[in-house]
């Protein structure tokens, strides 16, 4: 989200903050195959998940003392070591193979769905909302057509908004509460558009560790990718060592790169 935190400005964090950051982790889909069927899922080289992977990434939080939590159970002081999962596109490897895995756990995760792409090849299902908010997950916006926001008028962004988290409620049954915006890409116009339409939480995708949670700032997400080893994994979540600022270095190479190329509002 090219860096943006607002409302509240970040600065300087005390021993307590760092010891209550709060990860939250950025994954779309889980994929062993590269070659598997559409209806399987959409692979793609860098951000499909082995399921071994996957596997030994969810072993390793808990191992550490993390327990999962739904972004509207983080607002608040920490009384533990929370972390965050949550999953963009609405990948149908979500439901088949993210969600038995997490209820094997007793882990619950913020699935964010592009409500006009259920139904459609590859993405979750008409029944599939349910299913999520009968197990405990969350069902989150991550707009209605998945188009960058920056480039939308205003009509266009409400629209995106507002129409995605009403077929959302009703394909789930439950309230949404959260939006992550495309490709991360989304400035103060996009970040006040999601609060003044009912969101709570907004998230982007500068890396970080939420060393300060704010009620309405732009949340920090961490990618984790198929290269991502589970050392590597562990650093992450824990943000120590030289993986954040390599995480940090290529967020910020990638959006100039998009700035250079006019993608970037």
């Amino acid at each position: 989200m090219e860096g943006y935190r607002a409302p509240g400005a970040w600065g300087a964090t005390t021993r307590r903050q760092r010891a209550t950051a709060t990860p939250v982790l950025l994954y779309h889909g889980v994929h062993d195959d590269p070659e598997g069927p559409a209806e399987r899922g959409h692979f793609h080289p860098v951000t499909s998940v082995r399921r071994d992977d996957f596997a030994r990434q969810l072993d390793a939080i808990s191992e550490a003392g993390y327990r999962t939590r739904r972004l509207d159970e983080v607002d608040g002081p920490a009384a533990d070591k929370r972390i965050v999962l949550t999953f963009d596109d609405g990948d149908v490897s979500n439901v088949e193979v993210v969600l038995p895995m997490l209820v094997e756990r007793g882990m619950v995760a913020e699935f964010f769905v592009v409500s006009d792409l259920i139904g459609t090849v590859g993405r979750v299902g008409p029944g599939d909302g349910a299913v999520l908010s009968a197990a405990g997950m969350g069902v989150q916006s991550h707009t209605r057509t998945h188009r960058p926001l920056t480039v939308l008028t205003p009509d266009e962004l409400r629209d995106e908004l507002v129409t995605s988290r009403q077929v959302l409620q009703q394909w789930a049954g439950s309230r949404v509460t959260a939006v992550s915006f495309p490709e991360g890409r989304g400035r103060q116009r996009e970040h006040l558009a999601a609060l003044r339409t009912g969101y709570t939480h907004v998230l982007g995708s500068l890396p970080g560790p939420n060393r300060r949670w704010e009620q309405g700032a732009c949340l920090e997400r961490i990618a984790i990718t198929r290269q991502t080893s589970t050392e590597q994994f562990r650093a992450l979540v824990t943000w120590s060592g030289v993986g954040p600022l390599r995480a940090r270095l290529r967020y910020h190479t990638f959006e100039g790169v998009k700035r250079v190329l006019g993608k970037t509002a």
